[in-house]
């Protein structure tokens, strides 16, 4: 295409508001030589649609994952979630990603750790499928534990569950592309933001062998509250932050 129909596309998107006009200008470019589709393509991003769904895949610290409309698209801040996993896991071990969306966490600490027996699970059917082409271990479709072979229970080496945190009342001040277009199950954490939470770390304990961690993020007003809850439930808590990032993250480890 040429420099002026570069430009056309940049000056849509920037319109649009896309702060990032000119690398989404590239990308869509190049994921098709057919100017009806770069014209379709920029249309859908221009009405609002998440630029992942539209080419197809989401990059997650440095690696390209499947997604999909209805799924829940890898937040760059959650890095520091997936650093932390990787460095409680270990070779030949049990990750269990909950409430994995794309299956984009899980994956990743796989690719970072060698020979993990990984398993990930969603209740949502578009996330299940999407994460399935990403995840190289078992996924499976339900609600938190409820669809895990009763094996895992007591083996559970991480969990990394990247839970809905956002305050019900709070969801209507999402970005556009967000709220509009990624399920409403994988951002509302209820009136506090912490119901989806308070259910992984309550059963947390039965799952988890002795020594092991489970993550999760957590906006910083939350964090001590959210950490109060792993006490709760008879975990050590700590609560770890990159400002960079803009990241909170809130461990529990189960000790004996």
């Amino acid at each position: 295409m040429s420099d002026g129909a570069f430009e056309d596309v940049v000056a849509r998107l920037r319109a649009a508001g896309c702060v990032f006009a000119e690398e989404e200008a590239r990308l869509l470019l190049g994921q098709s030589g057919d100017s009806g589709d770069v014209a379709g393509m920029v249309e859908r991003r221009v009405a609002g649609e998440p630029l992942e769904y539209i080419l197809g895949w989401a990059e997650f610290m440095g690696r390209r994952f499947a997604v999909a409309p209805g799924v829940f698209v890898p937040r760059h801040r959650t890095e520091l979630l997936v650093r932390l996993a990787v460095g409680f896991a270990r070779s030949n071990k049990v990750v269990l990603d909950l409430c994995c969306g794309s299956g984009a966490l899980g994956a990743t600490v796989a690719a970072e750790v060698p020979a993990i027996e990984l398993h990930a699970a969603d209740v949502e059917p578009a996330a299940v499928d999407c994460a399935r082409r990403n995840v190289p271990g078992e996924v499976y479709k339900g609600d938190l534990y409820a669809p895990l072979p009763p094996g895992l229970r007591g083996r559970v080496d991480v969990l990394i569950a990247n839970v809905p945190y956002v305050p019900t009342g709070d969801v209507a001040l999402m970005p556009p592309e967000a709220r509009d277009h990624e399920p409403r199950v994988a951002l509302d954490g209820g009136a506090d933001g912490l119901d989806v939470l308070r259910r992984v770390v309550a059963e947390a304990p039965a799952w988890l062998a002795p020594g092991g961690h489970v993550l999760f993020e957590a906006s910083e007003r939350q964090a001590e509250a959210a950490a109060a809850e792993v006490r709760r439930a008879g975990l050590a808590a700590s609560v770890e932050a990159d400002g960079e990032l803009g990241a909170t993250v809130v461990v529990g480890l189960r000790e004996h």
